[in-house]
């Protein structure tokens, strides 16, 4: 089984309240000054208060091209990748001492949310002490799930490999992909969740000798499993336009919780002789409040269960792929008891599930 180390995340440098950021798109969204009252609300019900962007506010009220947008993204990524793993593999509060860059035998980098070849990660082993041999594995398009897919795809790596180390990046910049001439209510409804967000974890094979640079309990991958739902491409995803990315973002997605997402976690829980009341907590990927709200109804559980997905998404927002990382981090801070067992949960573009099932060992 593998062990999850380390996570270490990286701060855009901007950080928008929510209020502020609603009073902006009230000035710049091209929607008729009614329908834009009624639609206002949803910043006030998507249960986040502040926001954290690599660019300023008064960049979301000019137009960009996507080649703007583009070079921005390659520069920030590169340089929040770097922060965010040096910041995983000197996290005291989970490692003894410092790994270091040469110890990884694989990077994975998640992203969706700008593009680059070579991707980005080939940019980063030439800013650190990587070796040459690193496996490089960019995954791209997986969205909101692209977080728990890098987990379960190093997982299974490290299972191969149970001698070596695997470090997931993932990168979402999502603000860049902002268009303020598209007046969709799947955008509108993205500007009220939607955050920048760079997380790094770090992976240990079972046999892998930095195993003993860990500090405390921490989370073992026992299980992962992955579906995706046919006939479902437009629920979530991105439209390419002239300018960039525009956001597809059905309504239908909390419904898909309470039905596909459901049966995937039977399935999971039967084929393991599991059962919900085993997990002592959840770490969801919060698509959005009223998903968060069609898990609890899903699983018949409290919101004390998914009480760092609601904190997370309070004072980060929705973050896409990244998300996940930073709620796992707040979870493997927790002094959480040796043999406790939690389930690690996305959803993303295809429409597709991810679920992990982690047990803390020491």
């Amino acid at each position: 089984m593998t062990v999850i180390g380390s996570v270490g995340t990286s701060l855009p440098k901007f950080t928008l309240k929510q209020e502020e950021i609603k009073t902006l798109i009230e000035k710049i969204f091209p929607r008729p000054e009614r329908e834009l009252k009624r639609l206002l609300p949803v910043f006030e019900h998507a249960a986040v208060e502040q926001r954290q962007f690599v660019v300023p506010k008064s960049w979301f009220t000019e137009p960009h091209s996507f080649v703007e947008r583009n070079d921005i993204y390659q520069k920030e990524a590169l340089q929040h990748s770097i922060s965010a793993i040096d910041a995983c593999l000197q996290n005291e509060d989970f490692l003894i001492k410092a790994i270091p860059h040469e110890a990884i035998d694989s990077i994975i980098f998640v992203s969706s949310t700008g593009i680059s070849t070579p991707s980005v990660d080939a940019y980063i082993i030439n800013q650190r002490d990587f070796r040459e041999d690193v496996r490089r594995i960019p995954l791209w398009g997986l969205g909101c799930a692209g977080g728990a897919s890098g987990l379960a795809r190093a997982h299974e790596w490290l299972t191969a490999n149970p001698t070596k180390t695997s470090l997931v990046v993932s990168v979402e910049l999502c603000s860049l992909t902002f268009q303020k001439e598209d007046d969709r209510k799947s955008n509108f409804i993205g500007t009220a969740l939607f955050g920048d967000g760079i997380a790094a974890a770090l992976l240990i094979g079972d046999e892998s000798p930095y195993q003993a640079y860990r500090k405390k309990a921490g989370p073992r991958i026992t299980k992962v499993d992955s579906k995706t739902k046919k006939a479902s491409l437009d629920v979530m995803g991105w439209e390419i336009g002239n300018h960039g990315f525009e956001v597809i973002f059905a309504k239908s997605i909390p419904q898909l919780v309470e039905t596909f997402w459901k049966e995937h976690v039977q399935l999971f829980l039967k084929e393991q002789n599991s059962k919900k009341n085993d997990y002592a907590f959840f770490i969801a990927h919060p698509g959005g409040k009223k998903v968060l709200q069609s898990i609890e109804s899903v699983l018949q559980i409290t919101q004390s269960k998914l009480q760092h997905s609601y904190e997370v998404l309070k004072r980060h927002g929705n973050m896409s792929s990244a998300t996940v990382l930073y709620i796992l981090q707040k979870w493997m801070q927790e002094d959480i008891t040796p043999g406790e067992r939690s389930l690690l949960s996305a959803l993303g573009p295809g429409f597709s599930s991810e679920l992990l099932e982690l047990e803390w060992s020491s």
